[in-house]
């Protein structure tokens, strides 16, 4: 089996993980017994930059694999540039939510299992996974030059503005609610954004950095 065949189908994978999580949360199906974290139902679950980092994931992996069918088909010769810069920008934005749900929120929070419950399995875990495999291994182009490793920031340079005005417009007497500031990112004074917004930025950088980076050297050799 070619790379692009196993490409494919951990696409498909990927998509259909997002289309279940995705309901989940929007419905507030659950499987797994346990206290409710980082969730909220409807439209309200578009607040957390896990879920908006994995619905985007899921759309272009959607496309990625259309290009693979008619690659596979004969019907064009190669997958577009662009599809591989957007897989770059895309799997950026869920391994930063991995790394900040293992890194930063489990340690904050003190259980693993409440990070895994429900639809943030595929969230917080199983999607993060398949995406970064799948970029990394089966995905293998010398189409990304260095530039396009800047592209990583986009989701979080657009998500970051949305959380700082969110987290202003809400602070009272310097003090903003943890229904706001739902990362906990600023529950020690709205002044620790100073650090908080530079760290991501760094943080996403290179993360997009090493996905490109491992990507081109799989590929080279």
């Amino acid at each position: 089996m070619n790379k692009y065949k196993i490409s494919l189908i951990l696409n498909i994978i990927i998509f259909m993980m997002v289309i279940c999580a995705s309901i989940m949360m929007f419905t507030g199906f659950r499987f797994m017994p346990g206290e409710i974290i980082l969730e909220s139902n409807k439209l309200g679950m578009f607040k957390f930059f896990t879920v908006d980092s994995n619905l985007f994931m899921g759309v272009i992996s959607l496309i990625f694999a259309i290009f693979e069918i008619r690659l596979l088909k004969g019907s064009i010769n190669e997958i577009p540039k662009y599809m591989y810069i957007l897989k770059l920008v895309a799997t950026t934005g869920v391994t930063l939510t991995f790394i900040v749900v293992f890194a930063y929120l489990w340690p904050l929070v003190g259980s693993l299992y409440l990070m895994i419950l429900n639809c943030n399995l595929f969230f917080h875990l199983l999607v993060p996974i398949f995406s970064m495999i799948t970029f990394v291994f089966f995905e293998k182009n010398n189409k990304i030059s260095f530039k396009y490793s800047f592209y990583g920031l986009i989701p979080i340079i657009m998500y970051g503005l949305y959380y700082l005005i969110n987290v202003l417009i809400h602070m009272d007497n310097g003090i903003v609610s943890p229904i706001y500031d739902f990362y906990y990112f600023v529950q020690n004074g709205v002044w620790t954004s100073i650090i908080v917004v530079p760290v991501m930025f760094i943080i996403s950088y290179i993360i997009s950095l090493i996905l490109w980076r491992f990507n081109r050297i799989k590929n080279n050799n």
